[in-house]
């Protein structure tokens, strides 16, 4: 099988410090469904622009995303799939899709976990 990253960009981040279970649940609903059918590897969330910082250059350090845009970098998934096209289908069941962003597929080159996390 092969992985595909799948990138979650929306206006931004539902997972705030202080979020409720309600304020996540379709991104826990897509995620526990994606583990259900053994296509998930590994998901992260990230927080929103707000709690960003860009490194542009050695000393150079902003608020906020990189790059000044509607959208922003959600979050992301790896996801097991036999080609793009089912990569493709299973992206497409991504809840961002429904309430206004969207997602961007990409075959994963190579990569892995280095160390769990301390």
């Amino acid at each position: 099988m092969n992985q595909y990253a799948v990138l979650i960009y929306a206006g931004d981040s539902a997972h705030r410090p202080d979020a409720t279970p309600a304020d996540t649940a379709s991104c826990d609903e897509h995620a526990d469904q994606l583990v259900a059918d053994g296509a998930m590897l590994t998901a992260y969330a990230l927080t929103p622009r707000d709690m960003a910082k860009s490194v542009r250059a050695p000393g150079l350090i902003t608020d906020g995303p990189f790059t000044e845009a509607k959208e922003i970098v959600a979050g992301f998934y790896v996801i097991e799939a036999a080609d793009i096209d089912m990569a493709i289908r299973i992206a497409q069941t991504n809840p961002a899709i429904a309430e206004g962003g969207g997602v961007e597929v990409r075959p994963v080159a190579s990569g892995g976990v280095v160390r769990e996390p301390s």
